[in-house]
């Protein structure tokens, strides 16, 4: 008996080892995301308890579940479980469905439009792989916010110690590597950690490298070179070596180009653009950019008011018209960034793929030109840059005091910046092949003709040859007569005049033969052409394949280069204006993933003493003062 009880004791009591048991075993499970034996044989040990013990209770335990403790325990248990089920879908559904509502000042924590719609178009499964021993908060949140907006883009952290053959997959050269895979696409996107300092993983790169690995044709971007124009390298005068890495980080192999080293214009060139040359370019080089124009090729041209490049020819052609004097801008807005009135701020844009999600954003444009356009045939113009009604074109700089002048100067608003778009007609003759065809048929029939007849003509050739052979030998035979051998004379001649009059007919008929050919073949021509008139007019009217050449021109150069590139909306103008250009617009445009603004205060030391004093000895002593007034006032 005593036995019996205390296994009923110990059952009784079973379900403490199993909730120790079990809690031991899955709170490692969760925190070391590792499943080991040890752990794995805690949860089942304690499980089994726990089942056991509720067993003893259905089979032992009536009376105990009739007891008012226990209903009351029960319906708290049920109670609280409910709420616990209740919160956890609650918090679920946030997760999974969660609104959110970003209040900073640049939309740190929203992704930018084009971000958006380009993870919103992708088609196949993306992964971005983090090669690194742990992930940021920061860097979860901004691959979870990608994650929103398409179920085909993935993410996982992975340890390079631990999936070694994935590491050696991706060939991997250092911890913190980001790689993205697209299809069967690999491509490096970051590195996180650089001279053992950590960095957060960026949106525009991962953005990039999204639009990058997606192309399977490479844009090239040609940029002319040779005339004084900014280098691609890093230069301390100015150069677009910032513009062409933002280039190349979204898919374009940008190259140099030198018209008079080349001997040309590459075959593969996209888009050719020409940064305010200091000189004026051969007239060859206008010539072959102008024919590269007219053949369907585009231009991205950046004319400060001191460049005179000699391009007056390919302007005509677009109808478009450079003034050579300077933007000024009354507003005072370059005054207040230290700019002066030179530098025109642009918010108003015009209806274009370029600029259509600029909205009221800022781009400025140092020492520039306006830009006007006449009406050209199949030529169509469309505003890009407008300036507003406080800005006008000076022409006199020399003056201490900048003041408009309706007699010489032109007032605002009028565009600093236009693209262009013309329509060529590209004739296609679709008929030359069947003509071709059919002549080269008809000459084989007359061909083969005139080989039979030739046939013919050498059969009749070689028989008369031998008739005169047999006459001569007959004749030589047959000299004792000589009238017997006259006669045969005269009958061998007759027979040789006989048979070249039969030649002679046979080849007149065969002449007959041949222009009756080649009159049969001429008259059903004409009757394939009378009763198919369509093929007429087809070989009349050749067909006509529509070519579209686009021009993008801005009075400006200097916004694109490094100091400037990365200003406000600078660097989306220049980019966009290539992506347009290279036709390469299937994916929206919009402005670039932002990241958060440096918003330091930088102090001089005196102001920094300033209010280090105000802080801590003037403030506290009117404090001090404020209420000694008081108390005494109270008292």
């Amino acid at each position: 008996m005593k036995k019996i009880s205390n296994y009923k004791t110990i059952l009784k009591y079973l379900f403490i080892p199993g909730l120790i048991l079990t809690v031991a075993g899955l709170v490692p499970i969760f925190i070391t995301k590792t499943q080991s034996v040890l752990y794995l044989t805690l949860v089942i040990v304690g499980g089994v308890c726990l089942f056991i013990w509720l067993i003893y209770l259905l089979v032992t335990g009536r009376s105990f579940w009739q007891k008012r403790s226990t209903q009351t325990s029960t319906n708290a248990f049920v109670s609280v479980l409910s709420l616990v089920i209740i919160l956890a879908l609650i918090n679920f559904i946030a997760v999974r469905y969660s609104p959110r509502i970003d209040l900073t000042e640049t939309q740190l924590y929203t992704l930018s439009p084009e971000t958006q719609e380009i993870v919103e178009n992708l088609d196949k499964p993306t992964k971005v792989y983090v090669f690194d021993k742990d992930i940021t908060p920061q860097d979860e949140d901004l691959l979870e916010n990608y994650q929103r907006y398409n179920n085909n883009f993935q993410f996982e952290l992975v340890d390079p110690d631990i999936k070694v053959g994935l590491t050696q997959q991706f060939n991997v050269q250092s911890l913190g590597d980001v790689y993205l895979e697209y299809g069967d696409k690999k491509q490096l996107v970051q590195t996180l950690i650089v001279f053992n300092q950590r960095e957060p993983l960026s949106e525009i790169k991962l953005t990039n490298a999204i639009e990058k690995i997606q192309k399977d044709y490479i844009p090239n971007v040609y940029i002319l070179q040779g005339h004084g124009e900014y280098s691609l390298e890093p230069s301390p005068e100015g150069s677009l070596s910032e513009a062409t890495n933002s280039l190349e980080s979204k898919g374009y192999e940008v190259k140099p180009l030198n018209l008079i080293e080349n001997a040309g214009i590459p075959d593969d060139a996209d888009v050719i653009i020409i940064a305010s040359p200091k000189r004026q370019l051969f007239d060859q080089e206008v010539t072959a950019l102008k024919e590269y124009s007219e053949q369907g090729g585009n231009l991205f041209l950046l004319l400060d008011p001191t460049s005179d490049a000699g391009l007056e020819p390919i302007l005509k052609d677009w109808g478009i018209q450079l003034d050579n004097r300077i933007i000024i801008d009354g507003s005072g807005s370059g005054n207040v960034v230290g700019l002066g009135p030179t530098t025109p701020f642009i918010t108003n844009y015009g209806n274009h793929p370029i600029t259509e999600e600029f909205a009221n954003s800022i781009s400025f444009y140092p020492i520039s030109r306006p830009v006007d356009t006449i009406e050209v045939e199949n030529v169509e113009a469309t505003s890009l840059l407008v300036t507003n009604e406080q800005m006008w074109a000076e022409s006199n700089l020399e003056s201490e005091e900048v003041i408009f002048d309706p007699q010489e100067d032109i007032p605002g608003p009028f565009d600093l910046g236009v693209a262009l778009t013309r329509t060529i007609d590209q004739e296609v003759v679709t008929n030359d092949t069947k003509e071709d065809n059919q002549n080269s048929e008809t000459n084989e029939g007359i061909e083969n003709l005139d080989e039979s007849e030739n046939k013919e003509i050498e059969n009749n050739n070689n028989s008369e040859q031998e008739t005169e052979e047999e006459n001569q030998s007959d004749s030589s035979d047959n000299q004792v007569n000589n009238n017997t051998e006259q006669e045969k004379d005269d009958n061998n001649s007759d027979t040789i005049n006989n048979q070249s009059d039969v030649n002679e007919e046979e080849t007149e008929n065969i002449n007959n033969s041949d222009s009756s050919v080649n009159n049969e073949t001429t008259e059903k021509q004409t009757e394939e052409n009378t009763s198919n008139p369509s093929n007429n007019e087809q070989n009349n009217n050749p067909e006509k394949e529509k070519i579209e050449s686009r021009l993008v021109i801005i009075g400006n150069s200097t916004f694109a280069t490094d100091s400037l590139f990365n200003q406000q909306l600078n660097g989306d103008v220049f980019l966009n204006s290539v992506q347009w250009l290279s036709n390469q617009d299937d994916q929206p445009l919009s402005i670039r993933p932002r990241e958060a603004k440096d918003r330091r205060l930088n102090l001089s030391p005196v102001q920094a003493n300033l209010i280090t004093i105000l802080s801590l000895g003037v403030v506290p002593l009117l404090g001090l003062i404020a209420a000694g007034i008081t108390w005494w006032r109270r008292r």
